[in-house]
């Protein structure tokens, strides 16, 4: 029989880990699909466009407590826009359409 107090102690830390965030091409295909700009993005966030930027090319993550904010975003952006939260099969992501060099 499971003991109970384990049993939570795992959903603890289940319900401690960061919600996967979408590829950065649906990141950016979601702000597109509802018209907004990535300063718009960051105002409501509270960071600075240029970590947005960062974000959408797959540079960078956001970090607490912009993460939970940016993530809240795209969910209800995703809602709202079912088609841009589709991820694009095969499709290489911005970071990667870069080149190494």
């Amino acid at each position: 029989m499971p003991d109970p107090d384990r049993s939570q102690q795992v959903d603890a830390l289940l319900n401690a880990l960061p919600e996967e965030l979408p590829p950065p091409r649906v990141r950016v295909k979601l702000r597109m699909a509802a018209g907004l700009t990535q300063q718009d993005v960051a105002d409501a966030v509270g960071v600075k466009r240029v970590a947005v930027t960062r974000w959408e090319l797959g540079q960078t993550s956001p970090r607490r407590p912009h993460r939970e904010n940016y993530l809240r975003l795209l969910r209800g952006l995703a809602e709202r826009f079912p088609d841009a939260a589709k991820a694009d099969e095969g499709m290489p992501t911005p970071a990667s359409e870069r080149g190494s060099g």
